[in-house]
């Protein structure tokens, strides 16, 4: 006989699981169930006050020596070797640098020129139709601006978009040049086998670039054992890095010394300070750098990451799939009739750790929630999606979280007018 899901028997699994006290290392505001992580994680106690040093010591005592005395200047390799422990990279293969925009630029332009002197007939820039639309922003800008500045006549790259694996295998041809995925789609939540993946587009004699965004410090990753060429990611979502705190970039060593990137900063040269009037790129990760760096949002980040890295990603994970199959099941079960269907993969190996709804009033809903206490987002179409962050998330947050939707859902309260307004943000 099974035994009844109440929200007692939750909050004597969350007594048991360790994994429930690692919400003390987060600063959150009293009453509030926060499923937005997967945009913006949560302040890591020890982070306001780590920026809080950088900007009175560092910088106001510390002044210009700093760059020397405080680490600055290595700090994007030493943070990113701290990042690479989580992504299965080897030490001096990870940048923490730039924005996630810039660094897949960086790594589209380097597979297409690795690709320009192996098998110059390679020119298609392969991704996913429901990728991130930056992702296929920068790609069809890359296209269009090796295009322009192009001497050659009737032989053109381009941008082809796929909308399923299938898709995707079935476009790896002689022409590919080099094929962007995310690792975790940004609306769904479903989650490409990398291992699989990697293999067939090598076998067809494409690179690939995966972008981590929705990934890193959420599942599991293992870049080098995949045999991937190129990664990029925030630090902002499952990291806790800070509003707009940078991105990374993971190149696998045997690309290290086969690129002359296209934004050449100085940060990237070989010998930075020799000023001298030609580039030297740097003979490893540092060539994937530009310019100088936000050293206070870079300092940000580590608390984010130690608390990351003391936790065991096994069992992250763990909670994860149980907190979202618990979510599925109390949405579908008590917010029965109402609507709601479920776009993000129920099969475990298929799924990241955000779950989406589809709903014709999902913004409406999604607001009413917020104005409650419950913080999730909307993505368009119509879908309502929710971070679950087992670092801060318990199994007794997610029945309340659906009990609130549930009374939203009941008494029309996503009806009043003040929720159809749109914000800027969403």
């Amino acid at each position: 006989m099974t035994t009844p899901l109440t929200r007692q028997s939750l909050a004597q699994l969350d007594a048991a699981d360790p994994l429930v006290a690692f919400g003390d290392r987060f600063n959150l505001p009293e009453g509030v169930i926060y499923l937005d992580g997967n945009s913006l994680g949560a302040l890591p106690k020890g982070a306001a006050e780590r920026a809080a040093q950088v900007v009175t010591e560092e910088w106001g005592q510390g002044l210009i020596r700093s760059w020397n005395t405080a680490g600055w200047f290595e700090m994007p390799l030493k943070l990113g070797d701290k990042l690479g422990r989580l992504l299965g990279a080897n030490p001096g293969e990870t940048a923490i640098t730039d924005t996630t925009t810039l660094n897949l630029f960086k790594a589209l332009a380097s597979a297409l020129r690795t690709q320009k002197a192996d098998a110059p007939q390679r020119r298609v820039i392969l991704t996913e139709r429901d990728n991130f639309p930056t992702d296929i922003y920068i790609a069809q800008g890359l296209a269009d601006l090796v295009n322009s500045l192009s001497q050659e006549t009737g032989v053109a790259y381009e941008v082809k978009l796929i909308d399923s694996e299938a898709q995707l295998r079935a476009a790896l041809d002689e022409t590919v040049a080099v094929v962007a995925l995310s690792h975790v789609n940004y609306r769904t939540g479903s989650m490409w086998d990398m291992d699989q993946v990697t293999a067939a587009i090598h076998a067809s004699g494409a690179l690939v670039v995966w972008d981590l965004a929705h990934a890193a410090g959420a599942v599991p990753i293992d870049l080098n054992s995949a045999d991937a060429d190129y990664a990029v990611g925030c630090t902002y979502k499952y990291l806790n890095g800070g509003p707009g705190s940078p991105a990374f970039i993971w190149v696998n060593a045997r690309h290290h010394e086969r690129f002359w990137q296209p934004l050449s900063g100085w940060w990237s040269h070989k010998s930075p300070f020799e000023m001298a009037d030609s580039y030297t790129p740097a003979n490893d990760i540092r060539r994937f750098m530009c310019g100088t760096q936000p050293v206070t949002s870079l300092a940000m980040i580590e608390a984010g990451l130690d608390i990351a890295l003391e936790a065991d990603m096994g069992k992250v994970r763990a909670n994860s799939l149980e907190l979202v199959d618990l979510f599925i099941e109390l949405v579908e079960t008590r917010c029965a009739g109402y609507g709601l269907e479920l776009v993000t993969p129920r099969e475990h190996a298929a799924r990241g750790s955000h779950v989406s709804f589809r709903h014709e009033h999902g913004y409406e809903i999604i607001a009413a929630l917020i104005d409650q206490g419950v913080i999730g987002d909307y993505r368009e179409p119509e879908v309502l999606r929710f971070g679950i962050t087992p670092l801060y998330l318990t199994r007794t947050d997610i029945w309340d979280a659906v009990e609130k939707l549930r009374e939203i859902l009941h008494t029309n309260a996503w009806q009043r007018e003040e929720y159809a307004v749109r914000n800027a943000v969403t």
